[in-house]
């Protein structure tokens, strides 16, 4: 298996996710209410799995090493790739700014996680069919086989020493669970680097 597999199963995973967010804020514009407890399990998956782990793994590891060997779709592609980022840690900020708004009883404020999550769906969608179809395929033409195996070892690590074991577990059953309660297709698997 490749580093670039292990992001691409991930991106499955992130993908069934925003099936279950756009579940989500459609239920709460037909009913006027919003399942609390599922769009916090979404933030936490989306700040916990899609963010820290998987971004982080692409901004440590994936990007510096594509760096060294110039594989870029295009020039200035990881400037905007991680800008990216950005700008959906801020979407997940905000909708969750907005979730402690409705919590503390102000409902006004469904419209507004409704279109602060239907954008986040549409820019993270695109953000990974731009990766799973531009970057990942460039990076498997560059990357030799002993560096694909060292990123591999680096997400292992990661996963190991700044999440440890049971993390990736615990945001696929979150993921499943959520995917069950809102009929989507489950996760068939992701592979965490570190085999746990």
């Amino acid at each position: 298996m490749k580093a670039t597999d292990i992001l691409k199963e991930e991106h499955q995973v992130i993908l069934r996710m925003l099936d279950c967010l756009a579940a989500i804020v459609k239920e709460a514009d037909q009913t006027k209410k919003l399942d609390t407890e599922s769009l916090r399990k979404s933030l936490e998956f989306f700040r916990g799995f899609a963010d820290a782990c998987h971004h982080g793994k692409e901004e440590a590891q994936l990007f510096p090493v594509l760096g060294i060997n110039n594989a870029s779709c295009s020039p200035g592609t990881q400037h905007i790739l991680l800008a990216e980022h950005e700008e959906g840690r801020e979407y997940v900020r905000e909708i969750g700014e907005n979730l402690e708004k409705y919590e503390k009883g102000d409902a006004a404020v469904i419209p507004r996680i409704s279109m602060l999550a239907t954008r986040f769906i549409e820019h993270l969608a695109n953000h990974i069919h731009k990766e799973d179809g531009c970057l990942f395929p460039m990076a498997d033409s560059r990357l030799s086989a002993a560096e694909q195996e060292n990123l591999l070892k680096a997400f292992e690590k990661v996963e190991r020493e700044e999440f440890g074991a049971g993390t990736h577990e615990k945001y696929l059953a979150i993921a499943n669970d959520l995917c069950r309660k809102w009929k989507v297709e489950p996760v068939a698997s992701a592979h965490s680097c570190c085999g746990h």
